[in-house]
């Protein structure tokens, strides 16, 4: 019998974690800003990063804390992202840390850092620093709340999934929390999503499940088609649940995955629904492609099509925009064998206008949600990608901010 996992209609933390979120005055105006996550015991820890070849400074900092092993805690601002300010970046991202570990009496190599906002702006620390005792007497098991909140920037909406397994007897909770709106087209993760569970889990089974979550997951949306400096993803695993330890392979091991992807998918949809601007949930589906890479190419180079995305804002099923944007992609096309699809209805069929009324198409696409199948008909591969429309409000939202946080200074 199939084991069954069990999203969460109210998330909660797993055992031995607490959480909580204040505000220290980054943002101003009283708003939460400062995110605070504690594993009551080291945990297991994997994280991936973003690939961008500029990385912000606690980007940096926690790729060496990771590797060191025994975190146990993630601190997060929001509002500043403490990207490209040189060494003085460098050293707030070290005294973000050291505030965290003293507060908290651990070390600071197991202090996660991480920051997300406005790139270019040095980073206020000493603001962290004053509240640091606070958000510490603060930490609290219903803290995942606040602590959702304090790590949002432009996100209209918190983003916190748990979902519940069973394994040897034991209940393992796996519970995630995210934020991204904006500049979100991941080659690992363009956002800050932290994923906490109780199971009992060897670092080699953690690293291989993150990897693979995440490929299938944040590696799948795009909302804007800019990747951050700041991009990450940490799961930390302490062990709180009293389950044995799985191999590779096993029952519980498949189905720890298939439910830490299952929180991962869920986060990565909430982005997308609360992208910047965004009026439409679209799901790029291609198939038929000669390989896996091109089947990618292709829907990546589709959801990331500015006109491509403008269209589906004004419900215009314009089938001549995406295959343009296959023609583009880099992968083996053959133009008379491309078939492309508006919530199943045929918008062109072989590389040519198909018979679909224009009505029915442009019904298709006016609504919340639709999918976009591309099936080029040459081989076997095939992939997705969930992304958004381009609206007026995104441009209006993106216009200024710089210019606006200098002015306020």
């Amino acid at each position: 019998m199939a084991q069954s996992i069990d999203l969460l209609r109210s998330p909660v933390l797993p055992s031995g974690f607490r959480a909580s979120g204040i505000s220290c005055g980054i943002k101003g105006a009283g708003k939460l800003d400062l995110g605070l996550l504690v594993s009551d015991h080291p945990a297991v820890s994997a994280a991936t990063f973003t690939t961008n070849r500029i990385k912000a400074a606690p980007v940096k900092l926690s790729m060496r804390h990771l590797k060191k092993g025994g975190l146990q805690a993630v601190v997060v601002n929001s509002g500043n992202a403490n990207a490209c300010n040189g060494k003085r970046g460098e050293k707030d991202a070290r005294s973000m840390a050291q505030a965290a570990a003293g507060a908290l009496g651990l070390e600071e190599g197991q202090i996660f850092v991480c920051s997300t906002g406005i790139i270019g702006l040095p980073l206020p620390v000493e603001k962290i620093q004053a509240v640091a005792p606070a958000i510490v007497e603060d930490l609290r098991p219903g803290g995942l709340r606040d602590f959702s909140r304090a790590i949002l920037t432009s996100d209209k909406r918190n983003k916190v999934v748990s979902a519940r397994i069973s394994i040897g007897g034991k209940k393992i909770t796996i519970t995630g929390a995210a934020k991204g709106a904006g500049m979100i087209a991941p080659n690992m993760a363009t956002m800050l999503a932290f994923i906490t569970t109780d199971a009992a889990v060897t670092k080699a089974e953690l690293e291989v499940a993150t990897k693979s979550a995440v490929a299938t997951s944040f590696n799948c949306i795009s909302i804007d088609g800019d990747m951050s400096t700041n991009d990450t993803v940490l799961v930390m695993a302490n062990g709180a649940a009293g389950n044995s330890s799985f191999r590779a392979g096993s029952t519980a091991s498949r189905l720890f995955r298939q439910a830490l992807a299952r929180v991962m998918l869920e986060l990565a949809w909430r982005l997308v629904r609360d992208g910047e601007g965004a009026s439409k949930f679209v799901t790029i589906e291609v198939l038929g492609a000669a390989t896996q890479v091109d089947a990618r190419r292709v829907a990546e180079s589709v959801a990331n099509s500015s006109l491509v995305k403008c269209s589906w804002n004004g419900s215009d099923p314009n089938w001549g925009r995406v295959i343009d944007a296959v023609g583009y992609s880099g992968a083996r096309v053959d133009e008379a064998k491309v078939d492309i699809l508006f919530g199943g209805l045929a918008g062109a069929k072989g590389g040519k206008a198909a018979r679909t009324p224009i009505a029915r198409l442009k019904a298709a696409v006016a609504k919340k949600e639709f999918t976009v199948t591309v099936n080029l008909n040459i081989g076997r591969g095939s992939h997705r990608v969930f992304t958004s429309d381009l609206s007026e409000g995104y441009v209006a939202y993106n216009r200024l901010e710089y210019a606006l946080k200098l002015q306020g200074r």
